[in-house]
């Protein structure tokens, strides 16, 4: 992966009187750590869930039950070792941000005030070891892998201008990946096609799908998933960033920029996998005033 010098860049945008502060209202990180503590997440999130209703407001359905056939534990592992070893590049490369930059205090901020909602979606989000980290690169690209290991790159907040509520859209859609274990279905889909098995076959122990996770390397990055999973991912992340306090129409303006940035270049890490569209506008549109009340709520905390 080459990433271009991490730059001066301007820090994430401020909406005109929205009222988001770059600290947390919830928590904070602790000092010099981009990893979420996991006992105050955990603790933090059954407060959420207190202060606000539980009850999903955007309609997803079930999780894909082919997920089942590759262990959640082997997967958060193997994108561990492949995101570690992503900043590690980023990091010789001079292209890893600082504890300080303020492009990442924003972001880290945005994650914070997500992460404490994860639990309704996926009880194994209040043990991961979550972590926000920017890299330097004219990519616009971001990324969740499993187990909340979360990446953005400058070229995404520089190029398209986000607010911060079209940040948190963003934010929330990666999460929303991991959080419904997208990464996981399809790789028990494929692994399973190409093997001949059915969800039964998890009875007899399937040591191979087991080890195709730890074999994923780079794909955890680049996996391009089903009209579905980006539609859940949408919605899922479009309540999370409500619940987080930000505005729900982020996510409208977000996509027509992603629209105009697809007409504009070609070749663009995040749109390859994450195409734009009418009929995604359209959705989110539909969806909005259902989160409305969450983000209202929100604000009003």
């Amino acid at each position: 992966m080459k990433n271009d010098h991490l730059s001066a860049a301007p820090a994430l945008s401020r909406d005109a009187g929205d009222g988001h502060d770059a600290g947390c209202r919830l928590c904070a990180l602790r000092q010099g750590h981009g990893a979420w503590n996991a006992r105050r997440g955990f603790l933090l999130a059954a407060g959420a869930a207190l202060a606000g209703p539980a009850r999903a407001q955007v309609d997803v359905g079930s999780s894909s039950a082919m997920r089942q056939l590759v262990p959640a534990e082997g997967l958060e592992q193997a994108a561990t070792q492949q995101y570690g070893k992503m900043l590690e590049q980023a990091k010789a490369q001079r292209a890893l941000a600082g504890d300080s930059n303020p492009q990442l205090q924003k972001l880290r901020g945005i994650s914070q005030r997500l992460i404490p909602f994860s639990p309704q979606w996926n009880s194994r989000a209040s043990s991961w070891k979550w972590e926000v980290n920017l890299i330097g690169s004219k990519q616009i690209n971001a990324f969740c892998m499993p187990g909340g290991k979360i990446a953005f790159y400058t070229g995404i907040l520089d190029q398209l201008k986000l607010t911060d509520d079209e940040a948190a859209m963003v934010m929330g859609h990666e999460m929303a990946h991991a959080l419904r274990e997208h990464a996981r279905a399809r790789l028990a889909k494929t692994q399973a096609t190409s093997m001949g098995l059915s969800l039964g076959a998890q009875l007899l122990g399937l040591g191979d799908l087991g080890n195709a996770a730890a074999n994923l390397g780079t794909q955890l990055i680049t996996l391009k998933f089903s009209r579905t999973d980006e539609t859940e991912a949408d919605l899922v992340g479009l309540e999370l960033a409500a619940r987080g306090g930000f505005d729900p129409d982020a996510s409208v303006s977000l996509w027509r920029k992603m629209g105009e940035a697809t007409k504009n270049q070609g070749g663009l890490a995040f749109l390859s996998t994450h195409p734009s569209g009418p009929d995604r506008i359209r959705q989110l549109e539909a969806n909005v005033p259902r989160v409305e009340g969450l983000y209202q709520a929100a604000k009003r905390g």
